[in-house]
């Protein structure tokens, strides 16, 4: 049996946690509805089907690349759909799936929790901040 370092069992571990995060679907989930752009779509389909340039006026601070980066993203991920009509011009609509509905509600509880802490959240970032001094 070959002793480690400590360097090397930190390093063994560090792997082994790597591996288990992968896999995590809690870490994976919220990669996704961590994004800065998620949240702000998906509530904008809670009102209805909405189609891009919609989309895009309803959400100004959000560049073009990052808006089709969103729904791309979303849509892979089973979040919403994306129906295209073959018209002149090309008309594309995104809705809310199933698994966005479900989404929706565990949104809407990070919202109630900021909303209702954010006050003490930042005053005791104030304090933390002032004691680190």
């Amino acid at each position: 049996m070959t002793t480690q370092t400590a360097a090397e069992r930190r390093q063994e571990d560090k792997v082994a946690f790597d591996a288990y995060m992968e896999q995590c679907p809690t870490h994976d989930l919220l990669g996704v509805i961590g994004n800065k752009w998620t949240s702000m779509v998906l509530y904008q389909l809670t009102r209805g089907p909405r189609r891009y340039a919609e989309l895009a006026r309803a959400l100004p601070g959000v560049s073009a690349k990052m808006l089709t980066q969103t729904l791309r993203s979303l849509e892979r991920d089973g979040f919403l759909a994306r129906a295209v009509t073959p018209s002149v011009p090309v008309q594309v609509e995104y809705t809310l799936t199933l698994l966005g509905e479900r989404l929706v509600p565990l949104l809407d509880a990070v919202q109630h929790f900021a909303e209702h802490n954010i006050d003490e959240i930042r005053a005791s970032r104030d304090h933390y901040d002032a004691a680190s001094l």
